[in-house]
């Protein structure tokens, strides 16, 4: 039967002291009790570890090669601990693209908490939630489900329309929807629920159904998309370096509400490394 890692701190504690009653002390066991293990490790190992008389504790060639040994795993084991620490009070947080990471790396250094991230395709519109891959995600409203998820908002921004230079509105200094209502739009793919909806800007129609020219689930497909004349597209202000494209501009849009940039988690999720997080991004 293998050794317990308990065994190899107590062997460790009287190799390092050479007296088993200041071993017992730094460990705070009784000294009967740790004899009894060093004794009970020995017979497992089948060797002596210690030469002991009355007055003096030395350790036996074999005591010393475990020592090594022994301080070489719980170094180890000390390790490995440590990372499962860092692990489970690591935050991952889901979102599309580089949308708001500049945001959330201000915030992760601000509050001392760990982010690691990772990207989720506009197929999945609430990066990860849903999956469980992500314990936090940034997300655009409206939620894809306000009966599992909730959110926090971090700030709001105003949306604009990507067209070829050559449109017609190409000139002006602002767009109001209005003008573009009847035009082709490239839309989100079907799986991005309710913001392709928005994206499409359905609540600015008043009942009209949009024009969709093509589907796209990436900015470069996007971008593309519109340079090749197959529609123009809605974005927030803050995605317009994801846009730049020779031929392609964009104009602010007028006549239609900005858009709102969240921190989404799950309801049922109230662990206090989540919440606290939330409450600081939301302060900040």
């Amino acid at each position: 039967m293998d050794p317990h890692l308990r065994d190899l701190r107590y062997f460790v504690a009287v190799a390092e002291e050479l007296h088993f009653t200041k071993a017992a002390q730094r460990l705070d066991i009784a000294q009967p009790t740790l004899s009894r293990q060093i004794r009970q490790l020995e017979s497992q190992l089948g060797v002596s570890l210690f030469d002991r008389d009355q007055r003096t504790v030395a350790l036996t060639v074999a005591g010393r090669e475990l020592l090594i040994g022994a301080k070489q795993v719980l170094a180890l084991w000390g390790a490995v601990t440590e990372a499962l620490t860092a692990a489970q009070d690591t935050l991952r947080v889901g979102l599309q693209d580089s949308i708001g990471r500049g945001l959330l790396t201000e915030l992760e250094k601000a509050s001392g908490q760990q982010l690691e991230f990772h990207t989720a395709p506009w197929s999945d519109p609430t990066c990860g939630l849903a999956t469980r891959k992500s314990d936090l995600a940034l997300l655009w409203l409206p939620l894809p489900d306000r009966e599992r998820y909730t959110s926090r908002e971090l700030r709001t921004e105003e949306r604009w329309v990507l067209m070829p230079e050559t449109h017609r509105l190409a000139e002006s200094e602002t767009v109001d929807f209005a003008d573009i209502v009847d035009e082709t739009f490239i839309a989100l793919p079907m799986d991005a629920g309710p913001l392709r909806d928005y994206w499409l800007a359905t609540d600015a129609r008043g009942g009209r159904k949009p024009v969709v020219g093509a589907e796209e689930s990436t900015p470069e497909q996007t971008v593309e998309a519109v340079g090749l004349g197959l529609g123009i597209c809605i974005l927030a202000e803050d995605n317009l370096p994801l846009y730049r494209w020779p031929g392609i501009t964009a104009r602010k849009l007028t006549g239609i509400d900005p858009c709102v940039l969240t921190l989404a988690w799950r309801v049922d999720d109230d662990r206090s490394s989540v919440l606290d997080f939330v409450e600081h991004a939301a302060t900040s």
